[in-house]
């Protein structure tokens, strides 16, 4: 196979490939979790003394497995302009769904990437 041929062979594949359309990652909606099992009674966590510029977010309890784990508070950058919602378990029926910590623009508690309006704190 001459030289030329093997260019346009390689270029072709790689076109092909480069074709592909793949999600981003920030577009992605986040897991949800659901399971039978209730998670254990909140542990109490002695929060440190505030850091300029950083917010404490507790700790919760995290589904690893077949088994509830302990995941231990930590401090996260402020984000201004924004309001955070801690991890928290809420059961539906017979199951139980984490709903993961978030960063959330307008304050309303509806996760930016449902939210039809996510930029406007007036709304109802």
């Amino acid at each position: 196979m001459s030289m030329r041929k093997k260019l346009v062979s390689v270029l072709m594949i790689t076109g092909a490939f480069g074709a592909i359309a793949l999600p981003e990652m920030s577009q992605a909606a986040p897991v949800e979790l659901s399971i039978s099992v209730a998670p254990p009674p909140h542990r109490h966590e002695v929060v440190p003394v505030a850091r300029r510029g950083y917010l404490w977010v507790p700790g919760y309890w995290n589904w690893r497995g077949h088994r509830h784990v302990w995941v231990a508070g930590t401090w996260v950058r402020e984000r201004r302009g924004y309001v955070y919602h801690p991890h928290r378990w809420e059961q539906r029926g017979d199951n139980w769904h984490l709903n993961r910590g978030r960063w959330d623009r307008d304050g309303d508690g509806i996760p930016d990437h449902r939210d039809r309006h996510p930029n406007n704190p007036y709304r109802p």
